[in-house]
C-alpha cells in the first residue's frame, strides 16, 4: 500500500493535533516536541506536523511506500524521466530511520519517496549517501526535519 504524505508547518502543535485528530477521526501515531505524525487510514494519508513560527505553510510532500525496492524503483523511474533527484539515501530524520529519494518541482515544492525502517530519537538529518555518489555521512543541524540539498 502506498499513501500520500502531507507535511505541514503549524504555529501551535497542540491545537493542530486536536484539529487533525478530529478532522480525520484518528489519534496521532507519534508525538514528540515540535513534531507529530498521523497514519490516516481513510483516506490513506501520512500527515506530518512541524511546529514553528512560520505557521500554515507546506513543509514538503511525500509518498510512503512499503519496501526499499519501491524507493529504488521510484528513483529509477524519476531518473529515466529526466528528473534530478538526490539519489537514494539511508537517513535518520523526523524521528525515523528510512530510505528516501527527493525531487523538487519547478516552483520549489519538495517531494520525498521513502520507506520507514524504524523509529529514532532525533529530528535532525543524518544522511548516509549510498547512491549514486558512493558512501559518505553528513549530519545537518536544523530546526526542521527533512531538509535536503536536492537538485540545486
Amino acid at each position: 500500500m502506498s499513501r500520500l504524505q502531507l507535511a505541514i508547518n503549524v504555529t501551535d502543535l497542540d491545537q493542530a493535533v486536536e484539529f487533525y485528530s478530529r478532522l480525520f477521526a484518528t489519534a496521532p501515531a507519534k508525538v514528540k516536541p515540535g513534531y507529530a505524525n498521523f497514519a490516516v487510514v481513510d483516506p490513506p494519508l501520512k500527515l506530518v506536523l512541524f511546529e514553528g513560527p512560520e505557521g500554515a505553510t507546506l513543509n514538503h510532500l511525500g509518498v510512503e511506500v512499503e519496501t526499499a525496492e519501491e524507493v529504488m524503483s521510484a528513483e529509477r523511474r524519476l531518473d529515466a524521466a529526466g528528473l534530478r533527484t538526490t539519489g537514494v539515501d539511508e537517513t535518520v530524520c523526523c524521528f525515523a530511520e528510512k530510505a528516501e529519494t527527493w525531487v523538487v518541482d519547478p516552483d520549489g515544492a519538495r517531494w520525498e519517496w521513502y520507506v520507514k525502517s524504524g523509529d529514532a530519537e532525533q529530528i535532525h538529518n543524518t544522511i548516509v549517501r549510498s547512491h549514486p555518489r558512493g558512501v559518505e555521512t553528513e549530519t545537518a543541524s536544523v530546526t526542521t526535519c527533512c531538509v535536503t540539498t536536492c537538485c540545486d
